[in-house]
């Protein structure tokens, strides 16, 4: 007994052991490809897809499906040998009474389905609702600042709690279900033993003796053992089914954007640009309506209009976030769905009126559009935009962390490091949305005179509300619902006394006066 007693400890040290090894590496390999496949899919499903639920499919579904993979697969295997072992014993030891006790499992297995039905649907339901939880709390600590000026937090407690009872319910439900299920199983176990002991008892059987019934009976509770625990691992399998299909429905998500199967790499560009009756749309609206243009190689283009215009849906197309609904766009002569998207995304520099920088520090977030580019050439870069004065005066200098979202550094000073960064990528073509309009006046003019020295030689389409920024433009496109209305420098539509005139105009006369 002790020489038994000690190999099964050896024995299952090891079973956890691996198991758990097992388990890790497959919610590793899984949790990868998820974020493997999140670098693939295209901006209309981020545009429309809460990251909080993405965290909980990441984090929270895969780690249902580790627990299930450590612990209950070996569990399964283990009870269906105790199972198995215990039937043919009873078998040996009394055909009539093993087969009295088989009357049981039909009534089990019609149970099981009904409830399997319901307690998978419990156990989806348990999944969304975390998921919206998670959601709105990502929500709310993003948007904290904004909470606490409108003094919203005793209404966001309320949605809260809220979104937090009903995933209590739903909780509820699954384990109101299994409550039903579970003392129905033992409740069918001690009707097989009722089912022996009664028939020995009126059989009249004199072959089968006090022992003999008392080891069979004993046989018949040890055999509904491996039943209960198999449907306790039942239970835990339905759950980890309803978070495997959350998992598995986002990896078989299709990006809208893809390279074509003969796509190639784009070679160093020149930058000239070139749309050909293009039209697109979000959701079967149509957004841009006919664009044809030409962009000289090492031009600048600035895109100006009212808001929700379409200025913004050209640069995503030339980026090629989005597909055209039709038409063409082509970089010196390259159509952009015939080159991959990384070896065109590789020679553009973006800079966004939404500044996001990544927790580090200041020269990593510089260094993050060229990874290889030395320390001196992160300080050339910063110094071109004017953010090298304001980064030396920081604790650390070019070491000092950023937090969060660049949360340590004013919005100014988030939106020159984003310029450095685009600008140490040493795009061809440039794309700045709204770039300036997060940095006070003395900063844009700093700016404004960096960029006439770096956007030399490169294509650049600048999109500005102030149109005070955008005077030096080679061309000035206005844009109204979706087409080009204007098109020439800020001298010549001055004079021809229209969308441009007007727009001029009125923030001029909105200006406030010195």
């Amino acid at each position: 007994m002790a020489l038994v007693l000690g190999v099964e400890w050896v024995t299952n040290r090891a079973r956890l052991v691996i198991l758990a090894d097992v388990g890790t590496r497959i919610v590793v390999d899984i949790r990868r490809a998820l974020f493997d496949h999140l670098q693939t899919l295209s901006m209309r499903f981020f545009d429309t897809y809460k990251v909080g639920r993405l965290m909980s499919r990441i984090i929270g579904d895969v780690s249902v499906l580790q627990e299930f993979v450590t612990w209950s697969i070996v569990g399964t295997a283990r009870s269906l040998f105790l199972l198995t072992a215990i039937l043919i014993s009873l078998g040996l030891r009394n055909l009539k009474l093993t087969l009295l006790v088989m009357l049981v499992l039909p009534p089990m297995v019609l149970m099981t389905r009904a409830w399997s039905a319901r307690a998978r649907d419990a156990w989806r339901e348990v999944r969304r609702r975390i998921a919206i939880i998670n959601g709105y709390l990502n929500e709310t600590v993003t948007g904290m600042r904004v909470v606490q000026s409108y003094t919203r937090e005793p209404t966001n407690v309320r949605i809260f709690d809220d979104l937090n009872r009903r995933h209590l319910a739903a909780n509820l439900r699954a384990a109101r279900l299994s409550a039903v299920f579970f003392p129905s199983v033992d409740l069918l176990g001690a009707v097989a033993l009722a089912l022996v002991l009664l028939y020995s008892a009126l059989s009249g059987d004199r072959s089968l003796s006090a022992g003999d019934l008392t080891a069979f009976a004993l046989l018949v509770d040890r055999f509904f053992e491996p039943i209960r625990e198999l449907s306790r691992r039942y239970n835990q399998l339905l759950a980890t089914m309803a978070a495997s299909e959350r998992i598995f429905e986002l990896l078989d998500l299709e990006p809208e954007v893809r390279d074509a199967p003969d796509a190639y790499a784009l070679p160093p560009i020149r930058g000239e640009v070139r749309f050909r009756d293009l039209w697109f749309g979000y959701d079967e609206q149509p957004v841009l309506k006919g664009i044809d243009l030409l962009v000289p190689a090492g031009s600048t283009v600035a895109i100006v209009g009212e808001t929700g215009a379409g200025k913004s849906s050209i640069i995503n197309l030339v980026a090629r976030f989005y597909d055209r609904s039709s038409g063409e766009i082509s970089i010196d002569g390259h159509p952009l769905d015939a080159v991959t998207q990384a070896s065109l995304r590789s020679q553009m520099g973006i800079v966004l009126q939404e500044t996001f920088l990544f927790s580090g520090s200041v020269a990593e977030n510089i260094r993050y559009g060229r990874l290889n580019a030395d320390q001196a050439a992160v300080e050339d870069a910063a110094r071109a935009v004017g953010a090298h004065d304001f980064i030396m005066r920081l604790p650390a200098g070019y070491a000092t962390e950023v937090g969060e979202r660049g949360s340590k550094l004013s919005v100014g000073q988030r939106q020159l490091v984003a310029f450095a960064r685009a600008l140490l990528a040493d795009p061809r073509i440039l794309i700045l949305d709204e770039a300036t309009s997060s940095v006070d006046t003395e900063t844009e003019q700093l700016i404004q005179r960096a960029l006439l020295r770096l956007l030399a030689g490169r294509t650049a389409f600048v999109i500005a509300h102030r149109l005070s920024t955008v005077i030096s433009a080679d061309r000035i496109l206005v844009v109204e619902d979706g087409r080009i209305v204007e098109s020439g420098s800020h001298a010549e539509l001055l004079a021809a006394r229209g969308a441009y005139h007007r727009l001029y105009t009125l923030q001029w006369s909105a200006a406030p006066s010195s």
